[in-house]
């Protein structure tokens, strides 16, 4: 069983191969994934999401530039020992609290895609409050 189990969103806009990168990416930012933790092999991917081998290809091309991942030939792809650190060692007071938070937002009537929107919006707010 794999560490990470990849979902994909038809109706995000977002490309298939980015939308890959983007999981990756947050697995290791949240510890999910660590150094020497294997991905799924391209076919794995590729049987569970019924997508083109190629997407699953570019995606780990794009990490591997990046320097999150490495493949190894005959092996697979594992997660880069310099990849960074996690934010937080122990995201899980922090997930605890989002959903309880979501479970409020729901219990008000909110979907996912107001849901979305408003996280979204107090993500920009919060960002020009820093800069």
């Amino acid at each position: 069983m794999s560490l990470i189990e990849f979902h994909l969103d038809s109706r995000s806009g977002v490309p298939t191969y980015l939308q890959l990168v983007q999981q990756v990416r947050h697995a290791v930012q949240l510890g999910i994934l660590k150094p020497g933790d294997q991905l799924p092999t391209v076919k794995e991917v590729v049987t569970a999401l019924t997508i083109n081998p190629n997407t699953v290809l570019k995606a780990y091309g794009a990490l591997e530039a990046e320097g999150l991942v490495e493949g190894r030939r005959g092996q697979g792809t594992f997660v880069a020992s310099g990849a960074p650190a996690p934010v937080v060692d122990d995201p899980g007071a922090i997930r605890a609290a989002l959903r309880r938070w979501l479970e409020r937002a729901r219990a008000a009537g909110f979907g996912d895609d107001a849901i979305a929107a408003l996280v979204a919006e107090e993500l920009r707010d919060e960002s020009r409050r820093v800069a």
